[in-house]
């Protein structure tokens, strides 16, 4: 398919955006993540990790329903979301952890999703080392909060570390499968990696 193709796509998700009152385009990349995967179901523990500016969470809010609970954290401050708690903080903290396990009432989330990003440097073998080391963190997050039997998705750049990390998300999860959102930029490196059904 053409770059022309995938430009009209870029600015047609923007526009829908906009339209329906989403933060960020990328809450269509959730959207189908989510009619592809189903990973979030209602009533859900949904943790949305590097939150900023808030589609995401927005997204898993709509899923979770009333009785759902959505908790947002960036380090970053975010305008007020209906129904979800946002913490400001970074997730590489121990007080940052300590708040969500109050929040959560010292349960284990159903979900844990990021669509974290590294500070692009223009240096893509910097750029892909630090998504993978965000996604590392979410990783070591989602094994100490997430619940048996739970769902995990990160974004990530491809490159050569991506096959280890990967690998070692299978030992963990049941299921795993690489994904690109058509909503995702056509020029992008990205990837989603979907991981269902934590093993505990």
């Amino acid at each position: 398919m053409s770059r022309w193709y995938f430009e009209k796509k870029r600015e047609h998700f923007y526009k829908e955006a906009k339209k329906h009152g989403y933060r960020a385009r990328s809450a269509y990349k959730l959207k189908q993540i989510q009619k592809r995967f189903d990973i979030i179901s209602k009533n859900d523990i949904v943790l949305d990790l590097g939150a900023a500016p808030g589609g995401w969470s927005q997204v898993a809010k709509e899923i979770v329903g009333e009785s759902g609970h959505v908790i947002s954290v960036d380090i970053q401050p975010i305008k007020p979301i209906d129904g979800v708690m946002f913490i400001q903080g970074d997730i590489t903290e121990k007080q940052t952890i300590e708040i969500i396990n109050q929040q959560i009432y010292n349960k284990k989330a159903d979900v844990i999703i990021s669509d974290m990003s590294p500070d692009i440097t223009g240096n893509y073998s910097i750029d892909q080392a630090n998504s993978i080391w965000l996604c590392e963190i979410a990783y070591e997050i989602s094994k100490m909060m997430l619940k048996t039997g739970g769902n995990f998705i990160c974004k990530i750049f491809e490159g050569e570390d991506t096959k280890k990390f990967i690998d070692n998300v299978k030992k963990e999860f049941q299921m795993i499968k690489k994904f690109s959102p058509i909503a995702s930029r056509k020029s992008s490196s990205e990837i989603y990696l979907i991981a269902k059904g934590l093993k505990g």
